[in-house]
C-alpha cells in the first residue's frame, strides 16, 4: 500500500463518513485495488494498521463521529439567528421601529413587553387589546409585519381583546403573563418569571422594573408599550 498520513485530515472531516467501512474505503488507493483485487481484504489491511499514520479503530471512529455531530449541533444551536426586523428601513413607521428595537431583547428573555393596540379591523370595527409581544414572536413569523404586508392587531387569543362594536371581549393568560383582575386597580398583569406586577392604568405607576411608552404614530389609533426588564426569581 502507498503510505500517507490520513489521521488529522480524516479526523477533521470525520462526519462525512456515514460508516466505518466508508472511512476505510477512503484510504484504499487505486494501487491497493490493482494488487489486491479485493476491497474487503484492503479494508482489513487498513484496519490492522498496514498504513503509515493514524488509523482509527471502529470504536474510536464511532466516538469521534458522535463528538463531531454533537459539535455541529451545538454550533447550529448557538449560531446567531437573523431577526425578523433585520435589514428593514422602518424610519417612517414609529410602531414597527419600536418593535424592531425590542425584538432581540424580547426573544432572548431579557425583556418582556405588553403592547396595547386600539385600531380598526378589516370590517371597520374598532378593536383594542393587550398583546404579549414575546408570545407572538415565538408563535408567528414576524417578517410580514415588518414588511408591512400584515398589520399587528389584537386577537381574541391575546391577553385581552375587546370589539367596541359587537362588545365581544376575551381575556387569556399567556406563557409570560398572568391576568389579575382588580376591582380597584383595574387590569393587572403578573410576569410569570419574576412575579412582578405590571399596572396598565395610565394614571398609575406601571410597577417595579417597568416603563410605559405611549407612541405617537400614524399607523394606529392608539399604541402603548409596557416594557418590563425581567429578573429571575431568587
Amino acid at each position: 500500500m502507498e503510505s500517507g498520513d490520513f489521521g488529522r485530515s480524516f479526523e477533521e472531516s470525520i462526519e462525512r463518513f456515514a460508516t466505518y467501512e466508508d472511512y476505510l474505503d477512503a484510504q484504499i488507493t487505486d494501487t491497493d485495488r490493482f494488487y489486491l483485487e479485493d476491497d474487503e481484504l484492503a479494508r482489513q489491511l487498513v484496519e490492522i494498521g498496514c498504513r503509515k499514520g493514524e488509523v482509527l479503530s471502529r470504536e474510536e471512529f464511532a466516538a469521534r463521529r458522535e463528538a463531531a455531530e454533537q459539535s455541529k449541533r451545538a454550533k447550529l444551536q448557538n449560531a446567531p439567528k437573523v431577526l425578523a426586523s433585520a435589514g428593514r428601513d422602518l424610519s417612517q413607521y414609529p410602531f414597527l421601529r419600536h418593535l424592531a428595537a425590542r425584538e432581540e431583547l424580547v426573544r432572548n428573555g431579557r425583556l418582556s413587553t405588553i403592547i396595547f393596540i386600539r385600531d380598526r379591523n378589516q370590517k371597520g370595527q374598532e378593536i383594542s387589546g393587550y398583546v404579549d409581544y414575546g408570545f407572538r414572536l415565538k408563535t408567528e413569523n414576524f417578517e410580514p409585519y415588518f414588511d408591512r404586508k400584515r398589520r399587528l392587531l389584537p386577537r381574541p387569543t391575546d391577553l385581552s381583546f375587546f370589539n367596541w362594536d359587537t362588545h365581544h371581549s376575551t381575556a387569556n393568560d399567556s406563557p409570560n403573563f398572568q391576568i389579575i383582575p382588580d376591582h380597584d386597580l383595574g387590569l393587572l398583569f403578573k410576569n410569570k418569571r419574576d412575579r412582578k406586577v405590571i399596572n396598565v392604568d395610565p394614571n398609575a405607576e406601571p410597577g417595579d422594573n417597568s416603563r410605559r411608552h405611549e407612541l405617537k404614530t400614524h399607523e394606529y389609533l392608539q399604541v402603548v408599550i409596557y416594557d418590563h426588564m425581567t429578573r429571575k426569581k431568587a
